[in-house]
Formats: C-alpha cells, sequence, structure tokens
C-alpha cells in the first residue's frame, strides 16, 4: 500500500458501522430544509461525498432562485417521515428510500449510504 492510499478515504465493513436509520431520517429532514431556504446547505456537506454535495448545492440554488423569481420567503417545511425502506446491495453500503408526506404531497427521497472511514457519507440523493 502507497502512503497515498494509505490516508486515502478507505471503505468500511458494514459490522463496523453504526445504524444508518437515524442518519436517514436527519439527512432527509436537512436535505428538504436547505431546499426549502432554511437551513445553509454547508452544514451538510461532512455527510455527502463531493459529488452529491455538489449536486445538492446546485438544486438549492435552483430553489433559491425560482423562491425569489415568486417572491416567496423561506419558510419551514412542515413534513412526516412516512416509512423508510433499506436494502444492502454490498457491504458497507445501504440504499434506501424514505418517504415524506407534506401538507400539499407525498416525496420520496431516495438515498444511497457509503462505508467510509468507520462513518456513512451519502454517496447519492435524488429528492423526487
Amino acid at each position: 500500500m502507497t502512503i497515498h492510499e494509505y490516508f486515502a478515504p478507505q471503505p468500511t465493513p458494514r459490522a463496523e458501522l453504526p445504524d444508518p436509520v437515524p442518519l436517514l431520517r436527519s439527512l432527509t429532514q436537512g436535505v428538504l430544509e436547505v431546499l426549502a431556504g432554511v437551513r445553509e446547505v454547508d452544514q451538510l456537506a461532512r455527510w455527502f461525498s463531493e459529488e452529491a454535495f455538489r449536486t445538492l448545492v446546485t438544486r438549492a440554488n435552483l430553489s433559491a432562485r425560482a423562491r425569489s423569481a415568486r417572491g416567496v420567503s423561506p419558510a419551514r417545511p412542515i413534513f412526516e417521515i412516512r416509512s423508510i425502506r433499506t436494502a444492502e446491495p454490498a457491504d458497507g453500503a445501504v440504499e434506501a428510500v424514505v418517504v415524506v408526506a407534506g401538507p400539499g404531497r407525498t416525496r420520496a427521497v431516495a438515498i444511497r449510504l457509503e462505508g467510509i472511514d468507520h462513518r456513512w457519507r451519502a454517496a447519492s440523493l435524488a429528492v423526487l
């Protein structure tokens, strides 16, 4: 193993990772608050891979522009997490769908978590 490989992010097996459900709840809440404009996207940076974080920043910017164009001020979203379904397609990876019900609509949030350096990080996220 080279020195660069030694200090690079290391994959972590599932047995050494905590239960992903509390993180899935928190990430879902955080992402919906970012999209609503009441939370800074930087607060979630440590829980996302670089690519997934860039995607979230882009989506948050689009949401902010849409609110600005309509003249709507940011408001805390009101929602209820209805269910969380998880699957483990590989060791150290969890794919989940979080169903969220709000006053006007029900949404699904798809998240892929990967175990890196003994903690979960979101490698992919989609709000449907």
